[in-house]
């Protein structure tokens, strides 16, 4: 099965990759397709090394303004590869072993979770382990209603690995990430919505429609703004509110300073002035 294209026949490739695939199209998106579909998208060391080589490549290219990350074939990811992380990492020894989590956990966390343009996951199959991280770490997510998700790692002997855990408590209750955690048992795209790990689950035939639909929308808006937005939601969740006051003060200031659009002052006039658009409900005219 051939991996997803992009919205439109206009999609450029980003780049040459041996285990992932990216490419952009006219509307702004670029769709970054984890290629290893034989091994249901597996994370090896060198997947982790060319998405560190793919993230630069959509956050450099201006025409990319919203990053949506899937996986070829049925499935997202099966998470990490167990005969490449384990079998043969563990045989290079300690520092084989601290690098290669170095790597994982610096596109996989890191880099994704503080991205600078709006980033989807689109959880089109099989989402496994390791996987759980690159997902939450994406600011939103869609997924089939069918897709099978699963923290499989107590059946074989060991905890979640990596950030895993600490990415469950990101964005689920208590009670349902315990439960998935201590009984290995899996769950769907549709439960994974009841739960919010992901934000919807739509039927598999129309998932690559809605989550382009909602890319091209956060396309179209205030990319500076979004930056903001999005960033300072999230490191302001582990600061105390008398310092989250002051770091969201010093995030809005930076936001209208850095605007090269202006957008504060074209939202103002539009609304006060023009009275040409209503705020709630919608954005302001970049036109």
């Amino acid at each position: 099965m051939t991996p997803m294209p992009a919205t439109g026949a206009d999609a450029e490739p980003l780049g040459e990759w041996s285990t992932v695939l990216a490419e952009v199209d006219g509307a702004g998106v670029a769709l970054v397709t984890l290629n290893r579909p034989d091994k249901r998208n597996a994370m090896n060391p060198r997947l982790n090394e060319e998405m560190l080589d793919v993230l630069d490549a959509v956050e450099g290219d201006p025409r990319a303004r919203v990053l949506v990350l899937t996986g070829a074939g049925d499935a997202f990811s099966a998470g990490m590869d167990l005969k490449e992380y384990f079998r043969e990492v563990d045989a290079g020894g300690p520092i084989a072993r601290i690098r290669s989590r170095r790597s994982s956990n610096e596109w996989q966390y890191r880099r994704l979770m503080f991205f600078p343009k709006p980033t989807i996951a689109m959880v089109n199959g099989w989402c496994f382990g390791g996987a759980f991280t690159p997902l939450v770490a994406c600011d939103l997510a869609i997924a089939a209603e069918d897709a099978v998700f699963g923290l499989s790692e107590v059946n074989w002997g060991i905890p979640p690995g990596s950030v895993v855990s600490r990415a469950l408590a990101e964005v689920m209750p208590a009670r349902d990430a315990l439960y998935l955690i201590m009984t290995g048992k899996t769950f769907t795209g549709t439960e994974a919505a009841a739960m919010r790990l992901v934000n919807e689950a739509v039927p598999r035939d129309r998932l690559r429609a809605h989550t382009f639909e909602l890319a091209v929308h956060l396309a179209g808006m205030n990319q500076t703004v979004l930056e903001s937005a999005k960033t300072g939601f999230k490191r302001a969740r582990s600061m105390e509110w008398e310092v989250s006051e002051e770091y969201l003060y010093a995030k809005l200031d930076q936001s209208i300073a850095n605007d090269p659009e202006h957008g504060r002052e074209q939202g103002m006039r539009q609304f006060l002035d023009e009275k040409s658009f209503r705020p709630g409900l919608g954005p302001y005219s970049r036109a």
